[in-house]
């Protein structure tokens, strides 16, 4: 194990596996770019897969996926960018792999090892790393999702904690690195106005959408593996829900965010079959690599619980899915209405009660629901948003922040092993166990079950993508 004094200094290497494939050429090159032009990667990349590519060839994907992003607007950037790759082509099963990485990472001495490789191969690399003597003072960087349940979680975890120092496992979820999630945890902490009616006695219920308006996109057989439970919910959604319930953390510094964020995990109440709505779009299993008898879900609806003091009865209610009518992620925290209806137009008889929004995509935003009055004698009024911010130009995209942040060793932005099993025993119950999928027609908000799931607190909230009040 090394110390923390050494586990902070700066990785003198970037090892890709995966290099290769899909995230790496539409992600990882951008955010790469986008790192050498701003100054912060000077060291070598080394790309690691199976295809017997050329140096070349990996430049020409590199190049390719950079200009897929964007416009390419300093070509000495991208030159300097080019000539930092090496290229090892092998089999992850085979040794000789780890020792032809060795060879060309030369004198590098801390590299970060970035596996953005298919789950099933992560524990094979990770060991392959330790016995190549590749691990001693590096940093290795997980993509999600670590594990497939609670049990391979926690097979995964030991197998990376006997390779790889503690703090030196960074588990990288990009949506932490959003800008919008980012400003979810500043604005809770930076504004003491929030506090006295941030939980349960003002709080009605909160609402968190993830939506796509596009299917599977020819990735059927990875979703068969998958689903939307894994996919989005158990770590970004759950992610979110963290940020908006932890406790104020007692220091600043990353290790006090994630001990809290890591209790709201242990606090959430473990799911049952009637917490859940699965659906399916009409036509998924027509998608390459689909079963046609498939079960899986493409849309997950949920009602969560999280039994701590500040949040006891609480209702949290999340859902994702593809194929549905609008691209959007928004947050939608729903407060109690007054005590006494003193005005005949006061919510919930009329629309909703007043809410915060956190709106994360396509754009970003924070507003707040208000009722005021509308003008004349009488006492009616009209709910009205106020923005209280929108998106900020020049925000850097979340792999170019969490690859920078991992190869300093900066934890902030990172997710812990005991959260990430503390949020699978959440889901566990219900990864087998659960109703069987309804069918849902393609830009459509999902099934109808999934409104009576919410009947109760007043149905969906619809993300707005637009500045009306409602």
């Amino acid at each position: 194990m090394i110390s923390t004094q050494e586990s902070r200094k700066q990785s003198d290497a970037l090892v890709l596996f995966g290099v290769t494939g899909d995230l790496a050429h539409k992600k990882i090159f951008p955010a790469l770019y986008a790192m050498v032009k701003q100054g912060t990667l000077n060291v070598p990349v080394v790309g690691v897969a199976s295809s017997k590519w050329s140096l070349a060839q990996l430049r020409q994907r590199t190049e390719d996926g950079i200009r897929e992003s964007g416009a390419i607007d300093d070509r000495s950037a991208l030159q300097r960018l080019l000539s930092l790759l090496r290229y090892v082509s092998g089999d992850y099963n085979d040794p000789g792999t780890f020792q032809a990485l060795k060879q060309a990472l030369g004198d590098a001495r801390r590299p970060a090892h970035y596996l953005a490789i298919p789950p099933a191969l992560f524990a094979t690399v990770i060991k392959g790393l330790g016995a190549a003597g590749l691990a001693d003072q590096a940093r290795v960087i997980v993509e999600k999702p670590f594990g497939r349940d609670l049990a391979s979680a926690r097979e995964l975890s030991a197998i990376a904690r006997s390779v790889f120092a503690q703090d030196s496992i960074f588990l990288i979820d990009h949506y932490l690195g959003k800008e919008a999630i980012m400003n979810i945890l500043y604005f809770r902490f930076a504004n003491s106005f929030l506090e006295p009616i941030w939980n349960r006695n003002y709080v009605a219920s909160v609402q968190i959408t993830l939506c796509e308006n596009f299917g599977v996109k020819g990735r059927g057989a990875f979703y068969e593996s998958a689903g939307c439970l894994r996919d989005v919910i158990q770590n970004h959604l759950f992610q979110i829900v963290a940020l908006l319930a932890m406790e104020p953390p007692a220091y600043q510094g990353f290790g006090a965010v994630q001990c809290e964020k890591a209790k709201v995990f242990q606090a959430m109440r473990p799911l049952q079959p009637n917490d859940l709505v699965r659906g399916q779009y009409a036509g998924y299993r027509s998608e390459p690599g689909v079963a046609k008898d498939s079960d899986v879900e493409t849309f997950c609806a949920l009602r969560l619980f999280i039994d701590s003091w500040r949040w006891q009865g609480v209702p949290w209610y999340l859902r994702a899915g593809k194929n549905l009518a609008e691209t959007a992620a928004e947050v939608l925290v729903e407060l109690k209405p007054p005590p006494q209806r003193l005005f005949d137009d006061s919510a919930p008889a009329v629309g909703r009660a007043n809410y915060l929004r956190f709106r994360i995509s396509p754009d970003s935003a924070v507003a707040l629901a208000a009722r005021v009055k509308i003008p004349g004698k009488q006492f009616v009024g009209d709910q009205r948003e106020l923005y209280l911010l929108e998106e900020q130009i020049g925000e850097e995209t979340p792999y170019r922040r969490l690859l920078g942040d991992a190869m300093a060793g900066d934890g902030a932005l990172f997710t812990r092993e005991d959260a990430v099993e503390a949020a699978w025993a959440v889901v566990d119950p219900v990864l087998k166990t659960h109703p069987r999928v309804h069918t849902y027609e393609p830009g459509s908000w999902g099934p109808k079950q999934a409104e009576a799931l919410i009947a109760a607190d007043g149905g969906w909230q619809n993300p707005i993508l637009t500045r009306a009040a409602n």
